[in-house]
């Protein structure tokens, strides 16, 4: 059986006072691990990633807390991997019929990650939210710190938590591992604690301890963050979502003290238009769009049925059946991310994509950014590393459809809109 949706590979760091131990609050809770830096600016003295507030002439209160980054043990490995065998069985990503579009937009977001995700907009019963949790079978393995919450790259500052960077310039040595890219459900019920993560509060008054726990956009940082039912999400968890993905962190402000740590994800949302219209802002957020259909063909929709039955009935030989398919796609899929780099797009292309957005009146250079990125990701999955017309024609309706204004009087649809454009432009 392929390898299922891969998690944090260690247990979550315990923060220590040095005179008053603790337990933690719960098995998954990370407590971060800081330091007191000498530096202070402006009556706030900085604790790793920590500000804390400094009142002239009173005490104050010194906080020594420790990280422990601890190895993988083989029995905690054998346990991990029989809870991955009992989970339950993901429906194999090949083995969906039809709906070519919208994997093919989560194919090139597995590729180049900073496309900005899909949005994926259709009718009930379509095979959306089985899709997109098809893909983690497909996801490739990332280099990450281990016992880091934040699954932090040991190669890029970028998205380094803060603790990391500090134990990187007293030159200590950190342990390195590989782990599957994770994809994490964003419930439509979660609190805004739960997504931001917490800091508890009580016990930094109490005992002095600067305890975190960190939320899903931690747990997505380097990964993929989906959204079922995206046009559902509360409004104030929209505008949580929004400046993550903007800025790339999540800073959690609690009583005077602030966090901050990486969150940059692939956001991938889906829902029935139905059911109501998403905010542009955040329909702006994600690099691409597809349009899911209902399938008319009587043959295919037989096809359908009678492939879901085979799972149904026995979900491990119906992934047997197809691991040749996945174990060749994955290697596609590595080949395609490694290649990336070197894929070129000529300038007239590049012209002639900026002259469409232009022509369409897309506000904005997202539109622009995305159609190249995504153009490239299309070469390297076909194994060139040149972007052809072809390529930029068949991503750029999906990089511009949900940019355009929305005309109500409009009777035709605003991808065809791209289409025409493009073959005017392109020739």
């Amino acid at each position: 059986m392929a390898s299922l949706l891969g998690t944090s590979s260690s247990a979550a760091a315990a923060a220590i006072l040095a005179s008053t131990p603790f337990s933690s609050r719960s098995s998954k809770s990370a407590v971060l691990s800081l330091f007191p830096s000498s530096g202070h600016s402006q009556g706030r003295k900085f604790y790793g990633g920590i500000r804390l507030p400094v009142k002239k002439g009173r005490s104050q209160f010194h906080v020594a807390i420790s990280n422990v980054a601890t190895e993988i043990s083989p029995a905690q490995e054998q346990a991990q991997k029989l809870a991955e065998d009992s989970q339950r069985p993901v429906y194999p990503f090949p083995a969906i019929v039809g709906q070519d579009e919208m994997k093919l937009c989560l194919l090139l977001n597995v590729i180049d990650p900073k496309i900005g995700g899909v949005m994926i907009m259709g009718d009930r019963g379509t095979g959306k939210s089985t899709t997109v949790r098809s893909l983690v079978d497909l996801l490739p393995e990332i280099k990450v710190i281990s016992g880091d919450p934040f699954n932090s790259d040991p190669e890029d500052q970028e998205v380094m938590s803060a603790e990391v960077r500090d134990k990187l310039r007293k030159g200590e040595q950190l342990p390195v591992s590989l782990t599957k890219i994770n994809m994490v459900d964003l419930p439509l019920g979660a609190t805004e604690d739960r997504v931001c993560g917490t800091i508890d509060i009580e016990k930094a008054l109490t005992e002095g301890v600067k305890a975190f726990e960190p939320g899903l956009l931690a747990k997505a940082n380097r990964g993929i963050l989906y959204v079922d039912e995206v046009n559902l999400l509360d409004d104030h968890l929209v505008d949580v979502l929004l400046d993550s993905a903007a800025s790339g962190w999540n800073t959690v402000e609690r009583e005077g003290i602030s966090i901050s740590h990486p969150a940059r994800f692939i956001l991938i949302g889906s829902g029935n238009p139905e059911e109501g219209e998403l905010r542009p802002q955040l329909l702006d957020r994600f690099g691409m769009h597809a349009q899911v259909g209902t399938v008319r063909d009587a043959e295919l929709r037989v096809k359908i049925v009678e492939e879901r039955g085979r799972f149904d009935k026995n979900p491990k030989e119906f992934r047997e059946s197809y691991k040749g398919e996945q174990e060749k796609l994955q290697s596609q899929i590595t080949s395609a991310r490694s290649g990336l780099s070197s894929v070129t797009i000529d300038h007239d292309l590049r012209v002639k994509i900026s002259k469409v957005c232009a022509e369409l009146d897309v506000d904005g250079l997202r539109g622009d950014i995305v159609t190249n990125r995504a153009a490239k990701a299309l070469a390297a999955l076909k194994g060139r590393d040149k972007v052809t017309p072809e390529d930029i024609g068949t991503v750029i309706p999906n990089c511009l459809r949900h940019r355009l204004r929305k005309d109500p009087l409009e009777s035709i649809d605003s991808g065809l809109l791209v289409v025409e454009k493009f073959y005017e432009v392109f020739g």
